[in-house]
């Protein structure tokens, strides 16, 4: 039976020769990721007393990095006893982590064709790999580390086909919010990416595109796998990979055409995204902005510290703004700094933070105060997502963030020059 990508990868994990939306099935994870946040919450760990696979399980340190309270510390030297007890080699504590989803790309623990559970909503991250990755909760995660089984009900898919490429200036976060914009949520049903155009996004647009997903409620997110893919792995895997290709003939919910070449920058108003944006040239609302941040697994990649340091060099962030701007790993921050990236950032008034969630988590990093305002290209803007309920969060991408940053309020890259900013 002719069938797509995540049908494909649940019909080899669960050992069906095929399923189809509104099947049962029992699968078996190929990796299993869980985090500090994880650990430090009471309620959210009960110790196991043993795994399934040990060599399916890594830990990674993300959320509250470097530990801002005594409960985070307690639960990060719980993670390092469980790690030592149960000899997990992918452990990246502090020196080595990162963003989960960041370092399961960088590491190869999302792999093309595989499944994918972590006690995170933005799982869905490792789709653009052609990893099938959703959020679980925590009866789930356990039964997963130590059954090695997790259910799911196979879902329906929408299919996007990508024609055309991207406006110089317009990215993957744009391309996200033109189809929350115009299809709002996907509730229910999977998130499939291909087409012609495919090849014109490159893997920072795809990634950002994939973790983005979670914010319409999508069951799981994922690209095909081609020679982009193929080449961002290079070097990452330790073993050969068996991509899932959708098969001529699947059944979806429905197919739709995404024209990359139509596609502008989008700004998205606070509380929530679907169908809640505005293209920035119609953005006609002077808004002030007290804080802007660049970071999350959605957009802490180095492509978008790039494009931040490109629009900040030679000029500066506007008085009363707090630009903060926090890389994805360890990794990715020790690339900005090679490239001197972090430089030009700092001297142009930006904040640079440890690797991690940063403020897109609203612990630590960048607390938003009650009445202000906030521009960021992380994952969220519900209310209270950044710090106080009464707070303001609007959404963009990196290039609308640091314009916004040096401008003084919500504007895009293209109102630089009208403003007076110039370099």
């Amino acid at each position: 039976m002719a069938a797509t990508i995540i049908e494909k990868i649940l019909a080899r994990t669960s050992g069906a020769a095929s399923v189809r939306p509104g099947d049962l099935v029992v699968a078996k994870p190929d990796q299993v990721m869980f985090h500090d946040l994880q650990l430090a919450i009471e309620g959210l760990w009960y110790r196991p007393k043993k795994l399934s696979d040990v060599s399916r399980v890594s830990i990674v340190y993300d959320h509250a990095v470097p530990a801002p309270s005594i409960r985070d510390a307690s639960g990060m030297k719980e993670g390092r006893r469980f790690a030592a007890e149960f000899g997990i080699e992918r452990f990246y504590d502090l020196g080595q982590h990162g963003i989960c989803h960041v370092v399961a790309a960088e590491q190869g623990l999302a792999r093309p064709g595989e499944l994918l559970v972590c006690p995170d909503s933005h799982t869905c991250a490792s789709g653009a790999l052609n990893c099938a990755g959703q959020g679980t909760g925590v009866v789930e995660m356990l039964q997963a580390m130590t059954k090695g089984e997790l259910w799911y009900i196979v879902a329906p898919t929408v299919r996007y086909e990508f024609e055309g490429s991207l406006a110089p200036g317009v990215s993957g976060k744009d391309v996200f919010f033109h189809i929350a914009q115009l299809y709002g949520g996907h509730s229910g049903t999977n998130m499939e990416f291909g087409g012609a155009g495919l090849k014109n996004l490159p893997m920072s647009d795809r990634r950002t595109i994939a973790t983005m997903c979670a914010e319409v409620s999508a069951e799981f997110a994922v690209f095909e796998y081609d020679d982009v893919t193929a080449s961002y792995l290079e070097g990452r895997l330790d073993r050969p990979v068996a991509p899932a290709h959708a098969d001529v003939g699947a059944v979806y919910q429905d197919v739709r055409v995404v024209h990359l070449d139509e596609i502008e920058p989008y700004v998205m108003r606070p509380d929530f995204i679907p169908k809640n944006g505005v293209p920035v040239n119609e953005f006609a609302e002077h808004i002030k902005i007290d804080q802007a941040f660049i970071g999350s697994c959605a957009n802490g990649q180095i492509e978008d510290l790039r494009v931040a340091a490109n629009l900040l060099a030679g000029r500066h962030v506007a008085g009363g703004v707090r630009l903060l701007i926090t890389p994805g790993s360890q990794a990715i921050y020790l690339q900005a700094a090679q490239e001197g990236l972090l430089a030009t950032l700092v001297e142009a008034g930006a904040v640079i933070t440890a690797p991690g969630c940063g403020a897109c988590y609203g612990v630590h990093g960048g607390v938003l105060a009650p009445g202000e305002v906030c521009i960021t290209a992380s994952t969220r803007n519900f209310k209270g997502r950044m710090g106080s309920a009464d707070a303001k969060i609007y959404m963009g991408s990196p290039a609308t963030v640091t314009a916004s940053a040096i401008i003084g309020y919500i504007a895009g890259p293209e109102a630089l020059e009208s403003a007076g900013a110039d370099r």
